[in-house]
């Protein structure tokens, strides 16, 4: 049995997934954005600095936000986008400020 999944629950929970290779979340990194919330279904635009990233990396990122959101009791349907030029370079910078490299 599902529970009503609140906005602040789900922000708070996909707020918690980590980039694998820099010490940000994706939210702060501006990642995910477009975020809506129903009943018990919750939907996202993953936004990726470019769409040639590697497909391990993509699903990576997908199954973090997922698992996170099917924590709460709801489903996830992840949209994939490219960033736009002032969100890549906003991106690039905190990459740079933040890279850690995979573990």
């Amino acid at each position: 049995m599902t529970k009503n999944v609140s906005e602040e629950d789900v922000f708070q929970a996909i707020g918690q997934v980590m980039h694998p290779a820099i010490r940000r979340s994706l939210v702060e990194l501006g990642m995910v954005k477009d975020v809506t919330v129903g009943h018990d279904k919750v939907m996202l635009t993953l936004a990726l600095p470019i769409l040639g990233i590697p497909v391990s990396i993509k699903d990576h990122l997908v199954n973090s936000l997922r698992k996170a959101v099917v924590e709460l009791g709801a489903e996830l349907e992840v949209k994939i986008a490219e960033m736009n030029d002032e969100e890549r370079k906003a991106f690039l910078t905190m990459e740079q400020e933040n890279w850690k490299g995979l573990e």
